[in-house]
């Protein structure tokens, strides 16, 4: 495993006020490499997607933690790592088809872990149920 430059490790509460936190601090962090705006956008894009998925469909009858950590690399790679405790994902094959969303409410388009493909390089879902969901995404800066 390559070592990293630089990292940032955050916790926040799954209350729906802390995703635009999540999206500005992850953005503020990898503004270090001077990326695109539109590599911004994507990261922030793809981030908040994360976020919303574990407060709304990780602790969707309850609150916890979401661990947040990002790492760069000299290469301008970045990685970032999303984690909840929350109730998890039955089939993460499934749940990562576009449309499938578990939402009643006819509220969620089931297009989270799309957008999280479309704009990153990498991603990789973990789940077992009951004990959470773990998202790893990359992105080469250009």
């Amino acid at each position: 495993m390559k070592k990293h430059d630089n990292q940032l490790k955050m916790y926040l509460t799954s209350l729906s006020i802390n995703e635009s936190m999540a999206r500005s601090a992850v953005a503020a962090f990898i503004a270090q490499l001077n990326p695109t705006i539109e590599e911004i956008s994507d990261i922030k894009c793809a981030v908040s997607e994360a976020v919303t998925n574990a407060i709304v469909h990780g602790y969707k009858f309850s609150q916890g933690e979401i661990y947040i950590g990002v790492k760069y690399y000299s290469d301008r790679t970045v990685t970032i790592e999303i984690k909840d405790k929350g109730c998890g994902i039955d089939d993460v094959k499934l749940a990562m088809t576009p449309l499938f969303t578990t939402d009643t409410t006819g509220e969620r388009s089931g297009m989270g872990f799309a957008v999280m493909q479309t704009f990153m390089d990498k991603l990789e879902v973990y789940s077992k149920k009951d004990k959470g969901v773990r998202i790893l995404m990359e992105k080469k800066l250009k």
